[in-house]
């Protein structure tokens, strides 16, 4: 590394090895998307429970982004702004995804040894707890990942890194999502969720480090970045500042805004969605152990489907990553854009309809991957050509909010929404999870409304 820091032009090789930490980072965040709901529903977390619990998701992306992002533009060390948040947020992480699946466990062994009888909301709280840690560590090192791009990538080639970026978003959400079932189909051995969340801590840790090593990042001891170079503002300084960037930022913003309640309405429910309304499963917090016991066979076919379908849907993400980028260069960011989320709306339209059947839904959910790689690429192309060097971080931290705070609409309304619409099924109670898709639909159809009146930047 040196001060005098050259931004060269990337080759393939640069964007794989840039993007690799990425792929890490989404394989523990799709273990957390897929897995969360099995294990909190058997800690006793109903629908509405559960939309809370998810809510930790948005509050530590609202806040811990935001402040993580600009202390990284301020920050100064040999080891570079960024890298210090990547490894930290990596680590800490992975110890709770280990911790997580284990939830009920370690309350029981720490009622033992305090010789204490502790509620039975007790393994839950704690499950919450580690969902909250992992989210807000995914955050640590999620927004200075997206500022290293301006940092280290050349201007004219900031869509094809964020298209790495949903490369290595859609392999490593693929590897993630499709390894239980395959060890199932392939060899006849069930990975416990256990298992499972131990392999993304270590996918986490393991590639965020090799990133970490090999990315050449400018040290900022001594460098250019200095005091004088990045504002010295706070926080509402920094959000005033952001949207007089352009009046275009704040069209990208709201944009961005539908588009996130759209995609959290598929990846907050999809997983019980799969459970309860694909495969049939009934609410199970309401019922008795042994009559619960009748129906885990079926929930754990129906979790190795709704893994299938995240592989599937991000296999297509994979796929569709550089090429999208290719497209964004010939035809413009906001032509692709609008394409991809109105594909993503259809399929949500068909999922919900034909939302029994197994097949429907799986091609539903290859649809929404082509919507899933535009969006984890695009909107953020849009908003680097409005980016002032020295406030990378703080940029996408505050852009971040317009990710997060949609969350918060998912896990409280809709999820209350899904709890009050409630159907009797065989004697067992049950839920509308295919709501969510409707709702998620008509958000994404106005997202790409609103993509539309963005104008270009000159």
């Amino acid at each position: 590394m040196t001060d005098n820091f050259d931004m060269k032009k990337f080759t393939t090789v640069n964007f794989l090895n840039f993007a690799l930490g990425f792929l890490g980072l989404q394989f523990a965040w799709q273990m957390r998307i897929i897995l969360s709901a099995p294990v909190t529903e058997g800690l006793g977390a109903d629908p509405f429970i559960y939309g809370l619990i998810w809510l930790a998701g948005p509050f530590t992306g609202m806040v811990v982004q935001p402040l993580i992002g600009a202390l990284s533009d301020k920050t100064k060390s040999r080891f570079g702004r960024r890298r210090p948040y990547l490894l930290g947020g990596a680590i800490i992480a992975s110890l709770a995804l280990w911790l997580f699946p284990n939830s009920g466990e370690i309350v029981n062994h720490i009622a033992q040894f305090l010789h204490l009888p502790l509620p039975a909301v007790a393994g839950l709280v704690f499950a919450g707890v580690m969902i909250w840690i992992i989210d807000a560590c995914i955050n640590i090192a999620q927004g200075p990942y997206r500022a290293l791009i301006p940092d280290v990538v050349p201007q004219e080639q900031h869509s094809l890194a964020n298209s790495y970026i949903s490369l290595a978003i859609g392999l490593g959400s693929v590897v993630a999502a499709a390894t239980a079932p395959v060890l199932k189909l392939a060899f006849g051995y069930q990975m416990s969720i256990p298992a499972q969340f131990i392999m993304a801590a270590l996918a986490f840790t393991l590639a965020m480090t090799w990133t970490c090593l090999t990315i050449h990042e400018k040290s900022t001891l001594d460098s250019e970045v200095s005091e004088k170079n990045v504002p010295q503002t706070g926080f509402w300084q920094s959000m005033k500042e952001f949207f007089a960037l352009s009046p275009e930022v704040s069209k990208i913003c709201v944009m961005q805004f539908f588009t996130w309640i759209g995609m959290m309405c598929m990846m907050i429910f999809f997983t019980n969605f799969a459970i309860h309304t694909v495969y049939g499963v009934p609410d199970l917090t309401k019922l008795a152990a042994d009559v619960q016991a009748q129906f885990m066979s079926t929930q754990t076919t129906a979790t190795n489907y709704s893994s299938i379908c995240f592989a599937i849907f991000n296999l297509i993400c994979f796929i569709i990553a550089i090429p999208i980028g290719i497209l964004a260069g010939k035809f413009g960011n906001k032509k692709v854009h609008i394409i991809s989320l109105i594909s993503m709306a259809l399929a949500y339209l068909v999922m919900g309809i034909f939302k029994t059947s197994p097949v429907v839904v799986a091609l539903g959910m290859a649809l929404s991957g082509i919507g899933w790689a535009s969006v984890c690429a695009l909107p953020f192309a849009m908003l680097s050509r409005y980016i002032k060097p020295g406030t990378e971080g703080s940029v996408m931290g505050i852009f971040n909010i317009f990710i997060a705070g949609p969350q918060v609409f998912v896990c409280t309304l809709v999820a209350w929404i899904i709890n009050k619409s409630v159907i009797n099924a065989d004697g067992y109670m049950n839920h509308h999870y295919e709501y969510t898709f409707f709702i998620g639909a008509a958000c994404l159809i106005l997202a790409a409304l609103l993509t539309g009146s963005v104008k270009k930047n000159k």
